[in-house]
């Protein structure tokens, strides 16, 4: 027997039979006083009946000389053969210091749980908390295993392999459990560090824990972790609705059973907040889930709405501007629950929690947790919570809706600048697509324009402007007027770049913008149906693509030239002839640039699309959108086809007229010939009229050669083209003057007319509307 302990053997009559040193010094008795003689007379008191010869635990024991001695027992039953109970070993350790001492107050009262158990994980030792934490006074517990002290419950077990593992392998560790307290509802989440305990030789003769109440931790560490998570899930998409949703999947089931959010019908849409009414809350469900998937559908539907009576906590949250705590028993709740009919997958809803949905002042709706399963109720932490969730989530749901709003505005101003419906041309056949971008990055400035010119002729427009929203498309505008007010003037396409590209630069200048914010890319080409010649001038945007009439297709080659805005650089116009019957097509970037995909390859597959026969033009605009178009396009995207068409011989007839005055009257005679011939005498007078002016002024100011030409379109067009690149102005002529009035009578008896620079002079013009059959 170990001398150093205070340690006894008693048979199973209680006698005493072996005795130690430190027995001896601990009561002064010597072991030929103490073997032979009943341990209970080692008491200074009665001890309580039981088959044990002593208790365990504290005790009082008498010294020799007659004074009490404090002391704590553990008793070790002994076996004998076959397994027959043979006595006690009784360990005693004097226990008035310790019970005295500063160490021992401070074990006792120590802030968190610690306890000491033997190899056989039997407590020796808790102190107070302990206690608590276990809900049985120190004294139940002493000596009896710690399973016995515990529900059987799958994290007790976890604890007692713990332990039992720090006293077979003599190391520590740490531990952490998420339990609930004895009484109550409220889980709690503790920081356990274990470690063994050694005798003086070594040996590992127990184990002791301190068990740490972290609970307020673990919910700041949890709160914590839906925020970070509520800021990387919650406002993924510029929709209102999906915003919604996004909320609901983060308060299911971390923070509630079910969650509802409802909105303004004022916020899905584009109008401004209405005033607040006085009586019940109209709001719309957009999102709602649930804990269990078996749970029964909420009475309000989504998209359906909901009117909050005033006493209501959604009502109240929306009016008082903060999170509302309702609990079951309180007055309204029980009976607006069951008015409800809210989903109680598990038992009835006992708590519930409204907070609304605020961003930059304005509520824009509410959002509703309710607990069912979730045994504990709504605290102030738990609505703090919700709020800031909330309030992140309010401010994705206003940016969405501001979004929408813009979105909206910048599509209602860009279609009302678009062509609405294209005039019928003798030119060209046209079908054209246009899609705005679904990207958060908002509408572009893409545009297009089909505009008829003078000598039936027609420019084809497409153009590309820099950045997204309601500024891209107010630039948009204004190139698109710009273009036709250049166009207009019949100047040719680099000519006419290279004015809008002036144009642009102003602009920037006046609005005290970055060029590069302001600039566009733009294609120019005007097509004429006598010649079928097609001339093209591009300012940084993509070729067009040609389909002949056998069906081969190519991009055509064009000196793209800098982007509107750059100046400094000329542009190159790029002429060709066109067989009838030809397929042109302009489009934007957004057709076929995509970050993921080679813009060489993607400009073969429009050339491939653009092959396939189709019934009509429109047919080939839908066939080329699905087989070129990017699966999520960035961007805008134009597509303009156009069919080219030639005018006959019989709609063009063309006469060299001498520098002669004389030739003007056999002008005159062969224009009426030709109006004849197509059965237009109504007209021959003033054709007759207009091709005399017209062919005298050339003749008179003009420089040679001179050139008269008549086109039956859809009006008659008289054309007289000379050498010279003055410009005739017309004016109003004085009484007395004898000249002057030419271009004044032609303008008073013709449709429309003006003159046009070409690359040999000049061309005067004018229509007139054919008679009605």
């Amino acid at each position: 027997m170990d001398d150093a302990s205070a340690a006894m053997v008693v048979d199973a009559r209680g006698i005493v039979t072996g005795w130690s040193e430190g027995a001896r010094r601990l009561t002064g008795h010597l072991a030929e006083e103490a073997v032979g003689r009943a341990v209970r007379a080692l008491l200074a008191e009665d001890a309580p009946s039981g088959t044990a010869p002593l208790p365990s635990g504290p005790v009082t024991l008498r010294h020799r000389d007659g004074r009490p001695v404090p002391a704590r027992l553990t008793l070790r039953p002994l076996q004998g053969a076959g397994g027959t109970p043979a006595g006690h070993l009784i360990t005693a350790e004097p226990s008035r210091a310790a019970e005295t001492s500063l160490a021992a107050r401070a074990f006792q009262q120590a802030s968190m749980a610690m306890s000491v158990f033997d190899t056989e994980q039997r407590y020796l030792r808790l102190n107070d908390v302990a206690c608590r934490m276990t809900g049985r006074p120190e004294t139940d517990l002493i000596g009896s295993p710690y399973l016995d002290s515990v529900e059987s419950a799958e994290y007790s077990r976890g604890f007692h392999r713990h332990l039992r593992q720090v006293t077979e392998t003599g190391e520590p560790l740490h531990y952490q459990s998420f339990t609930r307290e004895p009484s109550g509802t409220r889980p709690h989440a503790w920081n356990i560090e274990m470690w063994p305990v050694r005798d003086s030789s070594g040996e590992v003769v127990g184990g002791a824990l301190a068990a740490f109440d972290s609970t307020e931790q673990h919910r700041a560490r949890r709160r914590l972790a839906l925020l970070n998570e509520a800021a990387a899930t919650i406002g993924t998409t510029l929709d209102v609705v999906r915003t919604a949703e996004e909320l609901v999947a983060i308060l299911v089931p971390a923070v509630a059973d079910f969650a509802t959010v409802d909105l303004h019908d004022w916020v899905l849409g584009a109008d401004e907040p209405p005033v607040r009414p006085d009586t019940g809350v109209v709001l719309r469900r957009v999102a709602h889930g649930s804990a269990a998937e078996d749970a029964p559908q909420a009475a309000v539907r989504l998209g359906q709405t909901d009117v909050y009576p005033p006493c209501s906590p959604p009502a109240r949250a929306l009016r008082e501007c903060r999170a509302v705590l309702a609990r079951a028993g309180e007055p309204h709740f029980d009976r607006w629950i069951a008015e409800r009919g809210a989903p109680a997958p598990a038992g009835r809803v006992h708590s519930l929690l409204a907070v609304p949905l605020r961003a930059r002042g304005t509520t824009l709706g509410v959002a509703v947790a309710v607990r069912s399963i979730h045994p504990e109720g709504y605290a102030d932490d738990d609505a703090a919570l919700a709020e800031e969730l909330a309030s992140r989530a309010a401010v994705c749901v206003d940016n969405a809706r501001r979004f929408a709003r813009e979105r909206t505005t910048a599509l209602t101003l860009q279609h009302s600048l678009l062509p609405k419906g294209l005039p019928g041309q003798a030119a060209v056949e046209v079908a054209h697509r246009y899609l705005p971008s679904a990207s958060a990055a908002g509408i572009g400035g893409d545009w297009f324009d089909v505009i008829p010119l003078a000598g039936s002729r027609v420019a084809l427009v497409v153009g590309d402007v820099v950045g997204h929203g309601i500024p891209s498309t107010a630039t948009m505008g204004r190139l698109c007027t710009a273009v036709r007010t250049l166009a207009d003037v019949d100047l040719p396409p680099d000519e006419l770049l290279t004015h809008l590209d002036d144009l642009v630069t102003h602009l920037a200048a006046d609005d005290r913008e970055d060029v590069a914010e302001l600039g566009s890319t733009c294609l120019y080409a005007v097509y004429d149906p006598v010649t079928r010649r097609l001339a093209v001038a591009a300012a940084g945007h993509p070729a067009p693509a040609l389909v002949l009439p056998d069906g081969t297709s190519r991009l055509i080659r064009v000196n793209a030239g800098p982007p509107l805005g750059v100046g400094g650089l000329p542009f190159e116009a790029t002429e060709l002839q066109l067989p009838e019957g030809s397929v042109v097509a302009f489009y934007t970037d957004g057709l076929i640039e995509d970050r993921d995909r080679d813009i060489d390859r993607a400009a073969d597959e429009l050339c491939r699309a653009l092959a396939v026969p189709a019934d009509s033009l429109e047919s080939l605009c839908d066939g080329v959108l699905k087989d070129v178009l990017p699966q999520a396009p960035g961007d805008d995207v134009v597509l303009l086809l156009v069919r080219t068409r030639a005018l006959g011989a019989d709609q063009v007839v063309t006469r060299d007229v001498p520098p002669d005055p004389e030739e003007v009257a056999a002008a005159r005679q062969w224009a009426g010939e030709r109006l004849a011939a197509w059965g237009l005498d109504e007209i021959a007078f003033v054709t007759e009229l207009v091709v005399s002016e017209l062919v005298t002024n050339a003749i008179r100011y003009g420089a040679p050669p001179v050139q008269l030409r008549l086109i039956r379109d859809r009006t008659l067009i008289c054309e007289v083209a000379d050498a010279s690149s003055t410009s005739p102005h017309l004016r109003r002529a004085h009484a007395y003057d004898e000249g002057g009035r030419g271009l004044l009578l032609v303008a008073q008896l013709t449709q429309r007319w003006g003159s046009r620079q070409t690359d040999g002079g000049k061309t005067i013009w004018a229509e007139q509307p054919l008679p009605q059959p």
